[in-house]
């Protein structure tokens, strides 16, 4: 075997160093030309951490504990929301991700499950924390108050913190079908086609003097828009949430719509008792029911705490009050600047008292200015009521009974649209997103179910 001449080897190796170096020096080498990168945000900046601390103003107004991130449900699924592309998956809802960057806080109630979805945003919820009153497990319906980060365009988040608990449970009375409204305890409660029904078909299943419990949107003072409704809750406790009205001190009481709260007995959390202020919402627990119209509360707690900070990302769904202009109005007592909003879901023409939005912005100067605003129902007149699971098939049994993320689902209905597969594709593990515009008996009724892409 012939051999290379040693100086020979060595001045072949310097030439061949001396081009590669050349070409690197000109931008060749796309592999390595191209490893380093930068995450960026929507605006150009760096992305902030996942899991990076709670905005100013994240006072929970609730004392559950801590349970942890979302784990599986009884039915097997065990998917959680991309954090990824950003993109949808089928259910128009934003999948989480790409340029999370914005500190956060939504209030509002849970319009889908994969991870939480809160006003339609999607948060990725892997290392979440869940604090849930009132209730075993965090379900549709159910208002909440989502800490975290979210995109620019308030399309998709990545949450740390998620605390939910109900508004109110007592007897009901008063009950009126064709207004579609009943009373707890001197809180007028209105329903509409987003209320979830988690055991009962519907205001007809609520009965007089039976107890009855609401997690809602407080409006108007002493009204509150019911988002879901137990009609056979496991507690009895009396809850009311609402607006504080004719606070006296000295005798240590205030008004919740009809109700009277004596609160000198009453611990605190999430507030303190020198902060109580008229105009405040807050909840106002008790262990026996009222007696001659007055509540005896053994506990007060600050609702759901709105930030303050300027610049803070902000996403409400409530019912406007205090409505004088597009540009100024009220939503969960926050003031509100639409004036350049871009407005779905209605005419801008039909924004006043009693329409319930959903509303993101940013803060400043104490106002919510808005970038998007979604009217969700006009009195007299409705609005879509749309609910989304994102997840895996369990617990199978039939078309007509099954869970996503352990929430009863029946796609059994005759005008069920199938995409990326047939009905007959349904099966424990399959991963499915779900749409439905109904919660009955506890059970998503399916308008829409895909299959996710092979």
């Amino acid at each position: 075997m012939k051999t290379m001449n040693p100086y020979r080897r060595l001045m072949l190796g310097l030439l061949s160093g001396a081009a590669i170096a050349l070409l690197l020096s000109c931008g060749g080498g796309s592999e390595a030309g191209n490893a380093i990168s930068l995450g960026l945000g929507a605006s150009g900046t760096p992305s902030a951490a996942v899991g990076a601390d709670a905005p100013a103003g994240n006072g929970t107004g609730t004392s559950g504990t801590s349970s942890g991130s979302t784990s599986s449900d009884a039915g097997g699924d065990t998917s959680t929301a991309s954090n990824g592309s950003g993109s949808t998956d089928g259910s128009g809802v934003g999948s989480g991700g790409t340029g999370v960057s914005a500190d956060a806080a939504g209030i509002g109630s849970a319009d889908g499950l994969g991870s939480v979805i809160l006003n339609g945003l999607r948060y990725n919820t892997d290392t979440a924390t869940f604090s849930v009153e009132d209730a075993t497990d965090f379900q549709i319906g159910m208002s909440a108050r989502v800490v975290g980060k979210v995109d620019a365009d308030f399309t998709s988040g990545v949450a740390t913190q998620v605390v939910s608990a109900a508004e109110l449970r007592g007897a009901a009375s008063a009950i009126d079908l064709a207004a579609g409204t009943f009373v707890v305890m001197g809180t007028t409660v209105s329903i509409d086609s987003a209320t979830v029904w988690g055991d009962g078909n519907g205001l007809g299943d609520v009965t007089a003097g039976n107890i009855a419990q609401v997690w809602g949107l407080p409006s108007a003072p002493g009204s509150l828009r019911a988002t879901r409704v137990q009609v056979a809750p496991a507690l009895v406790d009396p809850l009311v949430t609402g607006t504080v009205q004719s606070l006296d001190t000295l005798s240590k009481t205030f008004m919740l719509g009809q109700l009277k709260v004596n609160y000198n007995a009453a611990t605190f959390t999430g507030i303190d008792a020198p902060s109580l202020a008229n105009g405040l919402i807050v909840r106002a627990r008790g262990v026996a029911p009222p007696v001659a119209n007055m509540l005896a509360a053994t506990k007060v707690q600050g609702w759901y705490a709105i930030p303050v900070s300027d610049g803070i990302a902000v996403q409400l769904a409530g019912v406007i009050t205090d409505f004088t202009s597009r540009g100024a109005f009220k939503v969960l007592g926050a003031p509100v600047n639409a004036n350049d909003a871009q407005i779905t879901g209605g005419p801008a023409g039909s924004l006043g008292n009693g329409v319930k939005v959903e509303v993101d912005g940013s803060l400043s100067s104490g106002v919510l200015v808005v970038k998007k605003l979604r009217i969700r129902n006009v009195p007299g007149t409705g609005g879509p009521a749309s609910f989304t699971l994102i997840g895996t098939i369990g617990a199978y049994q039939s078309p007509a009974s099954f869970r996503v993320r352990g929430q009863p689902v029946d796609a059994s209905g005759p005008g069920v649209i199938f995409e990326n597969g047939t009905a007959a594709n349904l099966s424990d593990g399959k991963h499915v997103t779900v749409v439905g515009d109904r919660v009955l008996d506890g059970v998503l009724i399916a308008q829409r179910l895909t299959f996710a892409s092979p």
